[in-house]
């Protein structure tokens, strides 16, 4: 997989395509939005594929769009919004498994960004649960996704975020997203606050965290 499987954290320069996947219009970006520009910075013109299952010909696809061509600058962006209901993902799920299907026959990525299995929303966790039936092989991870279920688990990968990127991602989620405005729950301190966690952990100031079921690499640098 190269570098980006490094145990040191992920490193854009060995990063070509990239498939962000998302149960709804906003996951990506505050589950692995720092982490998709960071990569677009490092890595003018990278492929991007995002498929997200939800808000499909809604006002939250046209968030979607705006937010994601913000947090991938740069980028060969192609992003698909289906139209499943929110929230009913397992009574769709033939259809999901379809997209991801045709989604893997366009692309072969190096790293693939989505919901981790211990998410508490079953749409995140139905998601999660499909990539490796489509995608087997690829240096998946897991993002996570702060709300009252009180589901945040001990995430085994780090991207170390700057405190400049971290306030950038901050004000891309509430300048796209006014949808979500009025949750209780999306605000900055969340999302500074968790990034500040998980930078604790890591040592840095911010990260993103993710988890990892498999990851190869390879020590002796072959």
């Amino acid at each position: 997989m190269g570098a980006v499987g490094s145990m040191t954290g992920l490193r854009p320069s060995g990063c070509d395509r990239v498939v962000a996947l998302g149960a709804h219009c906003d996951d990506i970006a505050i589950g692995a939005g720092a982490t998709l520009t960071a990569i677009c910075l490092a890595r003018p013109g990278v492929r991007v594929d995002a498929l997200v299952l939800s808000g499909g010909g809604t006002d939250r696809e046209q968030e979607e769009r705006a937010a994601l061509a913000a947090f991938c600058p740069g980028a060969d962006l192609r992003l698909t919004v289906l139209k499943i209901p929110d929230g009913r993902l397992p009574a769709h799920w033939e259809e999901a498994k379809n997209a991801l299907e045709d989604l893997r026959a366009q692309t072969e990525p190096d790293l693939i960004l989505a919901p981790w299995k211990g998410d508490a929303h079953q749409d995140h966790r139905g998601l999660a649960r499909l990539v490796p039936t489509a995608f087997r092989g690829h240096l998946a991870l897991g993002y996570e996704i702060v709300k009252w279920d009180g589901d945040l688990g001990r995430p085994s990968v780090y991207q170390p975020i700057t405190p400049e990127l971290a306030e950038t991602k901050v004000t891309l989620l509430q300048q796209h997203y006014p949808s979500q405005r009025h949750r209780p729950w999306y605000d900055r301190e969340a999302f500074l606050g968790l990034a500040r966690i998980r930078g604790i952990e890591c040592g840095a100031r911010y990260a993103e965290a993710f988890h990892a079921d498999k990851l190869t690499v390879d020590l002796a640098g072959g």
